[in-house]
């Protein structure tokens, strides 16, 4: 079983390998800073992309489980967590 994580932000997805709880701190930190860049790895690889976060932009988390492939829809689980800073 293994877990993808969705990121939404300005209605663009971004999936993310586990963990992201150090990139959610950096998310985070630069919404209360006031604004900044965030550079969001790649789901494989590659250079990512650097993702300007600002306050009150509205970014909603995912976690979705992808495990067997004869799973229905209705069994797969999918957590969202969003803030808006």
């Amino acid at each position: 079983m293994a877990i993808v994580n969705r990121l939404s932000v300005d209605g663009r997805d971004y999936f993310l390998p586990d963990p992201v709880t150090e990139l959610k701190n950096e998310i985070l930190t630069a919404i209360k800073q006031g604004g900044g860049y965030v550079n969001i790895p790649p789901l494989r690889g590659g250079p990512g992309i650097d993702i300007l976060f600002s306050p009150g932009m509205p970014v909603t988390w995912t976690q979705i489980d992808v495990g067997d492939q004869g799973a229905s829809a209705e069994d797969s689980g999918a957590v969202t967590d969003e803030f808006d800073v």
